[in-house]
């Protein structure tokens, strides 16, 4: 039987999909990834986290923009982008629902099976889908060909590996591209 505990006393472990243990008030704010004791790194992602950490702030302009959640936000956000994920990959990411926790300074963590590299071209894959539903949905023909063909010359990989430079991942005070 469960023990009664006060909400935000610290006793809420996450079990990763690795099967280890973490607890969330060991991250900061300015974790993206961590080592497991699994001997993995796993991705971290929190909903203070901005759009803008995946992709260009143009873009993620856009996305709140155009896309309607059907949920009690106004706009797309990245509590959406990992509802994505977490559609995409179900069982390889972990979350929690922290938002009774004023010790944590976030309402909501998602950690996921795979770093946080591998996280940021899931995002980026995920979101091209998204926009290529949009577009078939637009009836514009000419537009959505012209879509297909500048995603056929558009890396992923790449894409990632400069955004990521550009944006110095290493610190975690990094700055809007």
């Amino acid at each position: 039987m469960p023990e009664p505990r006060v909400p935000g006393d610290g006793g809420d472990d996450l079990e990763l999909a690795c099967g280890e243990p973490v607890s969330p008030r060991e991250l900061d704010l300015g974790v993206r990834e961590f080592d497991c004791d699994c001997g993995d790194a796993h991705g971290v992602v929190m909903d203070v986290h901005p759009l803008g950490r995946f992709v260009p702030e143009s873009l993620a302009d856009v996305l709140r923009a155009t896309v309607e959640p059907a949920d009690e936000f106004d706009e797309f956000t990245t509590a959406h982008l990992m509802g994505m994920v977490i559609e995409e990959f179900p069982g390889q990411v972990a979350s929690a629902d922290l938002s009774d926790d004023g010790d944590v300074g976030y309402s909501a963590i998602w950690i996921t099976d795979f770093d946080s590299r591998e996280l940021h071209e899931v995002v980026v894959e995920l979101l091209v889908e998204l926009m290529e539903h949009a577009m078939s949905h637009a009836g514009d023909d000419d537009a959505m060909a012209e879509f297909e063909e500048q995603m056929l010359q558009f890396d992923v990989s790449e894409f990632v590996e400069t955004y990521r430079r550009e944006r110095e991942f290493e610190s975690e005070h990094d700055t809007a591209v």
